[in-house]
């Protein structure tokens, strides 16, 4: 699942990412209301944490603009502002939800997990191809009941070529989907990782070949027999 967090305030932002980062979600920054509005209307978010008090488009403007245009998506609005006008007046505007700073950070991603169960996004069924399995609700991997551990980029490429199947997946496409857009590594990043999948998946049993390289496109997971 991908967030995106518009904060200008750079350690706080850099802190909220790394933990929800550790949560496996995948984060993207934006330190102004006119950045976030850019890359809302080009990337795919499941939620928006979206600060009040922001430089270029505040808010509640970024809040507006969203909603006139139609677009949906769960938004948590972060402020220090504690009135009950302010959160009334944030709530009509299509805030989802709304909490104040400073905030305990496992009331947050609670917040977090409600609105995307909410959207429907954590309730996605438990994903399966033929003996191994992946549950997004829970993030826990496993092969003929055998759990896999696997870092937080192996669990989002492992999920996005479950997601797939058959399905080739270039590099430059799981480069989109799992890295942020400011901080997105070399193609060769990919190889590291899928190779490493590779290993621990044997390490369980799984049969070689699972993960198929197609020369020059990318990755699929091999055909059920």
């Amino acid at each position: 699942m991908r967030i995106l967090l518009v904060e200008d305030d750079a350690p706080l932002a850099e802190n909220l990412a790394d933990m929800l980062i550790n949560q496996l979600y995948v984060v993207d920054i934006a330190s102004d209301g006119e950045a976030a509005w850019e890359q809302i209307t080009t990337v795919d978010y499941d939620l928006i944490l979206l600060d009040l008090l922001l430089p270029k488009l505040d808010g509640v403007s970024l809040c507006k603009r969203l909603r006139s245009q139609g677009i949906k998506k769960p938004i948590l609005m972060l402020t220090a502002r504690d009135t009950i006008t302010d959160k009334v007046r944030a709530l009509d505007i299509g805030v989802d939800d709304y909490i104040v700073k400073p905030f305990d950070i496992s009331e947050l991603l609670a917040r977090v997990r409600a609105l995307l169960r909410r959207a429907g996004s954590s309730s996605t069924p438990i994903l399966e191809w033929g003996s191994l399995c992946l549950d997004p609700s829970t993030s826990k991997v496993t092969y003929e009941n055998q759990p896999l551990h696997l870092t937080s980029k192996e669990y989002f490429i492992l999920e996005l070529l479950m997601r797939n199947g058959e399905q080739v997946l270039t590099r430059s496409v799981i480069l989109e989907h799992i890295w942020p857009v400011d901080n997105r590594p070399s193609e060769h990043t990919i190889k590291a990782h899928i190779n490493s999948l590779r290993h621990k998946l044997k390490a369980v049993g799984a049969p070689d070949g699972l993960i198929k390289t197609v020369r020059v496109m990318g990755y699929c997971l091999k055909e059920l027999s």
